[in-house]
């Protein structure tokens, strides 16, 4: 783009100033004004996390195993059926910048309605534990451990849902500190309840799950608190834009369920690679969940600043300049690679400090999860940089309504990919699920050496997606 003087546009034009010679120049003080809490908020989901593993660590090498097997499994869901909450972000931030204060608010209720419409889905999954986990082969100590913990964690779906929805409604205005002050709420509840269920009361892995669920339902309570507020409804009506529309639903759907089906598509591809690590052994699978928990230290930040850049795409496209759109998607991207590729050379090197942080040192396979972890750490971190891309470009394409053709190019590589190449390089004959597959028997180190060429095919696809500028010619 060119640096000529242009005259402002009609709508809200977001992280723009203008030099002594009225060229436009990216805002970068705005820019971290809007991404830092995002980033900080997306830490706080980290805590959440690794609060979670490090009360489950204090249980046993087991229960640390059955986390493994059910983190991912369960956020699969989540995102599976929760993408009509993700979605509201860009309704919201388009609608922003084309200082539609009502479509705003009533894409909002949109989203809290399509929430309730997830609970059937929900009970769905929620419920038969036993047997859906069942089909993955695991040792029954590790079964049963992770049975406990599946019912009331996905209980808890439609309550997140409800919260990505008025989160997305915050976001998509600016107006990201409020999110992050609940998300705060949300960790430090999380936090007391964990210590008091598992511990106090002795429910265990259970007592994890509801602790999170009770948490995430304080917030969801609290943030729909604030956005009908007298200061919103003064501005945004949010109190008379409740009423259920079929139009507004299916616009809520058609975007939405792509939304969520991108990133549910990679965690199932997770999830499976994840249960192949614990199918090998507790000790792979305890090493395997105590890396994707550190590696959660890059990609969870990181996400803030990438959910920054659906806000500064969005609003852009909605004030009727895409060509800003693109600067300001760049620079979002820039930013994300910059801080993993960075944070990914850090947890490579910290491994032999913070790996034994998430075992019991009395337990006596703490020595070999510690030795599985040090060997995989590093693969790990070289993927950060890539897994950059993915992220950043993403998000950005989601601003701009982009979300089918990445979902199906998710879905190519993580099921004729990843999946394949992950159960033929950890498995040797015989020890796998599918015996007509090539087993090389490389154990978890061969396995995520597929997660390794895997990230780096995805990052580099959905970059040159972003590149192409097809989002440009979009319209939601």
């Amino acid at each position: 783009m060119n640096s000529t003087a242009v005259s402002p546009p009609l709508g809200r034009l977001p992280a723009v100033r203008h030099d002594a010679n009225g060229h436009r120049r990216v805002d970068m003080g705005a820019v971290a004004a809007l991404a830092l809490p995002l980033m900080l908020n997306s830490a706080v989901q980290l805590v959440l996390n690794l609060t979670d593993a490090w009360f489950i660590g204090r249980l046993s090498v087991e229960a640390m195993a059955a986390l493994g097997a059910t983190h991912f499994l369960a956020i699969v869901f989540f995102l599976a059926f929760g993408g009509v909450g993700l979605c509201i972000q860009t309704l919201v931030a388009q609608a922003y910048g084309a200082r539609a204060n009502r479509r705003a608010s009533r894409a909002t209720w949109w989203g809290l309605w399509a929430a309730l419409c997830t609970l059937p889905p929900f009970l769905a999954v929620a419920l038969p534990a036993r047997p859906l986990l069942g089909l993955f082969g695991l040792d029954p100590a590790v079964q049963d451990l992770a049975a406990q913990y599946w019912t009331p964690r996905l209980l808890g779906g439609p309550l997140a849902v409800g919260l990505w929805a008025v989160s997305g409604f915050f976001n998509g205005i600016g107006r990201t500190r409020v999110t992050l002050v609940v998300m705060l709420v949300v960790a430090v509840v999380n936090a007391l309840l964990n210590e008091i269920l598992i511990f106090r009361l002795g429910l265990g892995m259970a007592g994890s799950a509801w602790a999170t669920t009770a948490s995430l339902g304080l917030g969801c309570a609290l943030i729909v608190a604030l956005f009908l507020s007298a200061a919103l409804q003064a501005e945004y009506r949010t109190r008379r834009t409740w009423r259920a529309s079929a139009k507004g639903l299916r616009l809520v759907f058609a975007l939405g369920i792509p939304t969520g089906v991108f990133p549910a598509v990679d965690l199932v591809a997770i999830s499976l690679f994840q249960l192949m690590q614990v199918r090998l052994g507790t000790v792979e699978g305890a090493a395997t969940q105590i890396v994707m928990m550190l590696t959660a230290i890059a990609y969870l930040p990181a996400i803030g600043i990438a959910m920054a850049g659906t806000t500064l795409v969005g609003q852009s496209i909605g004030a009727g300049d895409r060509a800003w759109a693109g600067r300001l998607g760049d620079r979002i991207i820039a930013l994300t690679t910059a801080y993993m590729g960075t944070v990914g050379i850090l947890i490579g090197l910290g491994g032999p400090w913070l790996i034994p942080l998430f075992t019991d040192p009395e337990d006596p396979a703490a020595a070999a999860v510690l030795a599985a972890g040090l060997r995989l750490v590093w693969i790990a971190g070289a993927y950060q940089v890539f897994d950059a891309l993915n992220l950043a470009s993403a998000f950005c394409l989601r601003g701009a309504g982009d979300v089918r053709a990445p979902t199906l190019y998710v879905i190519a590589l993580a099921w004729l990919g990843f999946v394949p190449l992950a159960h033929m390089a950890s498995f040797a004959p015989g020890q796998g699920w599918v015996d007509a597959l090539p087993q090389l028997g490389w154990g978890s180190v061969g396995g995520w050496m597929a997660a390794l060429v895997y990230v780096v095919a995805l990052g580099l696809v959905m970059w040159l997606r972003w590149r192409s500028g097809v989002w440009r010619r979009l319209q939601v």
